[in-house]
């Protein structure tokens, strides 16, 4: 208990989050929604650890069928109580823990970074295919992407967490996508924050040029890959 003290104390010690979203930090009732998410972090992490095992298990399944892998890392991360409160209210939405299980499906995030565009394809299907994990919603930046080049295959899912005494459907945001999409996107949020004006647009179209640059990258090794694979077939 008194770390969950301690960690909503620093939730409210930012006064410009108070300031920006006009609410009192001395209220009571701010005091328990900031407990109640911290408590469901548990869930959430829960949910990432389940498709991050989902996953492993199919590319392991795949090592063994492909003798190759499918997937080159995975990485999860679960939404801080401030980072779901901030964006529940900048959309308009209720502070509570209902609305943010309602209304945000990437509190818990899975990041599936795969050789070639074809893999992404594939393991996204092989997971979608098991009968107790649900699509929510899919949208393919790869095949339309946005404008400033960002490509990746978002898939938010619902799946079932084992609790002790109860099973909870928990909503949670996968992100699909390569070796090569992944590094143009960790760049693109290095540098798209760190300059304005005249700059930023300089920039803006320096990024979309290299993630033109990229996408065609990954088309010529996954053709050059697909060529030496089935010579060694």
């Amino acid at each position: 208990m008194q770390v969950e003290h301690s960690r909503a104390r620093d939730f409210f010690e930012r006064r410009e989050f108070f300031d920006e979203y006009k609410i009192d930090s001395d209220h009571e009732n701010m005091m328990k929604t900031i407990h109640s998410f911290i408590k469901i972090e548990n869930i959430y992490a829960s949910a990432a650890r389940n498709i991050t095992t989902r996953l492993e298990n199919l590319n392991d399944e795949m090592k063994v069928s492909k003798n190759r892998n499918l997937i080159h890392e995975i990485k999860t991360r679960v939404k801080k109580p401030r980072s779901i409160a901030e964006k529940l209210l900048r959309k308009g939405y209720k502070l509570s823990i209902e609305s943010a299980r309602e209304n945000l499906n990437d509190i818990a995030g899975v990041r599936v970074i795969c050789p070639f565009v074809d893999d992404v394809y594939a393991i996204a299907e092989l997971l979608l295919s098991q009968d107790d994990l649900y699509m929510v919603q899919k949208t393919d930046y790869i095949q339309n992407p946005k404008p400033n080049g960002y490509r990746s295959l978002h898939i938010d899912v619902e799946i079932p967490v084992f609790l002790s005494q109860q099973k909870e459907w928990v909503k949670a945001e996968i992100q699909f996508r390569t070796i090569a999409m992944d590094y143009w996107a960790t760049l693109e949020h290095d540098l798209g924050y760190k300059f304005n004006g005249e700059k930023k647009e300089e920039v803006t179209r320096e990024l979309k040029e290299c993630s033109d640059l990229i996408a065609q990258a990954d088309l010529r090794m996954e053709k050059l890959h697909k060529v030496l694979y089935e010579e060694n077939e």
